[in-house]
C-alpha cells in the first residue's frame, strides 16, 4: 500500500470516528454540560448539516486549489475542529467545533477519491478507493467503541483530543507522502450542480436516501441512553455493545452490496428497508432485556447501513438516464442526502425523546423506514413503467 494511501485511510478513520462517536458520548456530554439528551443529540444533526451543506459549496469554491494543498488544509481544519471540541468550555463552543469538522468531512472524501486513484495503476483505482473508505468501516468497528470507552473513563473531551491526534498524523502523512502534482478537473459550477435538483426522478432517490437513512438515526442517535437508561447496562458495557454493533455493520455493508449486485438495487433496497423496520419495531420490546437488546443490536447493525451500496448504485443508474451530463454531481448530492437524513433523523429523535420518551424512538424510526420502503416501491414502479431495468453495474461508492 502506498504510504499516501495509508494516510488517506487514516484520515477516513478519524473522520468516521468523530462523526458518530458522539452517539456513545451523548449521556456523558449531556450530564457534564447540563443539557438535555435532545440538545446533546443535536450535535449529531449539526455535524451532518455541515457535511451536507458545506460539501457542494466548498468543493465548487476550492476547484482550482491543488489537491495536495487542499487535502492538507482539510485535515488541518478537521484537527483544529476537534481541538476546539477538546477545549470547549460549554455547549455553544462544542456546536461550533462540530460544524467545523463537518465542513472538512464533506470535501475530504471527494478530494481523497481523486488522490487515491492517482496513486495506483488505473486497473486498481476501485480498490484504492475501497481501501480509503475502509477507514470508515474500521471507525465503526473500533474507533467509535474506543472513543466511547475513552470518553467514559477520561472525560468526553479526551476523546476529541485523541481524534485530533489521528487527524494530525493523517495531515502530516499527507503533507509528506502525497505527490505535489495531481491532475484533476475543476468541479461543475454551482448553478450546473443545482440543475440536477430539477430532475424529479433524482429527487425521488434523494428522498429514499434521506428518509431510509434518517429513520434508523432516530433511534441510533440515542442508542447509548437506551442501553443505559432502559436496558440497564453500565457505561463500560455500552462500549462493548457498540463494538458488537460495529462488527455487525461491517458484515452488513458487504452483504448489502452483494444483495444489490445479485437482485438489483430496487429489490435489494425493499428487502433491507423491510428488515430494518422490523428490527426497529422489535427493539421497542427488547430494549428492557439486556440479552435480547444485544441480539437486536446485532441484527440492527447488519441492516442499518446495508442500504448504502444499493442507494449509491441506484442514483448513478438514474443519473445516467436522466442527467448523463452530471453523473458525478448527482452521486455527490446523494451523499448530501445521506447526511441530511442523519441531521433530520437525529433532530426528529430528539423531538421523540422530549415529547414521547426515549423508549419510543425505535418504533417511530421504524415507521419512517417504512416510508422509505414506500418511496422505493414507487420508484421501482416508475422504472417498470418507463422500461428501465432493475439491474445495473458499476463501482459502489461509500456514503460518506
Amino acid at each position: 500500500m502506498p504510504l499516501a494511501l495509508l494516510a488517506l485511510t487514516l484520515g477516513a478513520f478519524a473522520i468516521g470516528t468523530t462523526e458518530f462517536v458522539i452517539v456513545g458520548l451523548i449521556p456523558t456530554i449531556a450530564e457534564d454540560l447540563g443539557v438535555s439528551l435532545p440538545s446533546a443529540g443535536l450535535l449529531v444533526s449539526l455535524y451532518a448539516l455541515g457535511v451536507a451543506i458545506g460539501a457542494p459549496l466548498l468543493t465548487a469554491l476550492t476547484g482550482r486549489v491543488p489537491r495536495k494543498t487542499l487535502l492538507v488544509g482539510l485535515m488541518a481544519l478537521f484537527t483544529v475542529g476537534n481541538l476546539v471540541a477538546w477545549m470547549a468550555p460549554g455547549y455553544t463552543t462544542l456546536i461550533v467545533a462540530r460544524i467545523l469538522t463537518g465542513l472538512a468531512h464533506g470535501v475530504f472524501f471527494s478530494v481523497g477519491s481523486i488522490i487515491a486513484t492517482s496513486l495506483v495503476p488505473k486497473d486498481k483505482a476501485a480498490s484504492a478507493i475501497a481501501t480509503m473508505f475502509s477507514g470508515m468501516t474500521v471507525a465503526f468497528v473500533t474507533g467509535i467503541p474506543m472513543g466511547t470507552f475513552i470518553g467514559q473513563h477520561f472525560g468526553w473531551r479526551t476523546t476529541f483530543l485523541v481524534v485530533a491526534a489521528f487527524g494530525l498524523i493523517a495531515m502530516l502523512g499527507s503533507a509528506v507522502f502525497v505527490p505535489k502534482k495531481i491532475a484533476h478537473s475543476a468541479p461543475a459550477p454551482l448553478l450546473k450542480q443545482a440543475a440536477v435538483l430539477l430532475q424529479p426522478r433524482l429527487l425521488l432517490v434523494y428522498a429514499m436516501t434521506a428518509v431510509g437513512y434518517g429513520g434508523s438515526l432516530i433511534a441510533f442517535t440515542y442508542l447509548a441512553p437506551i442501553l443505559q437508561d432502559i436496558a440497564g447496562f453500565s457505561p463500560n458495557m455500552v462500549s462493548l455493545v457498540l463494538l458488537a454493533y460495529g462488527i455487525s455493520v461491517a458484515f452488513g455493508n458487504v452483504w448489502g452490496g452483494k444483495l444489490a449486485d445479485r437482485n438489483g438495487p430496487i429489490k435489494a433496497l425493499k428487502t433491507i428497508f423491510l428488515l430494518l423496520a422490523s428490527v426497529l419495531f422489535v427493539l421497542s420490546f427488547t430494549a428492557h432485556s439486556q440479552w435480547l437488546v444485544v441480539l437486536t443490536a446485532l441484527a440492527w447493525g447488519a441492516v442499518a447501513f446495508g442500504n448504502v451500496p444499493g442507494l449509491q448504485v441506484y442514483v448513478v443508474k438514474q443519473a445516467e438516464h436522466y442527467s448523463p451530463q452530471a453523473v458525478d454531481v448527482a452521486a455527490g448530492f446523494n451523499i448530501a442526502a445521506f447526511n441530511l437524513g442523519v441531521a433530520g433523523g437525529s433532530w426528529a429523535g430528539g423531538l421523540v425523546v422530549a415529547h414521547l420518551g426515549l423508549g419510543h424512538t425505535p418504533w417511530v424510526g421504524a415507521l419512517v423506514v417504512l416510508g422509505a420502503f414506500g418511496l422505493t416501491a414507487w420508484s421501482g414502479w416508475l422504472d417498470r413503467r418507463d422500461g428501465l431495468p432493475d439491474r445495473t453495474s458499476g463501482a459502489v461508492v461509500a456514503a460518506h
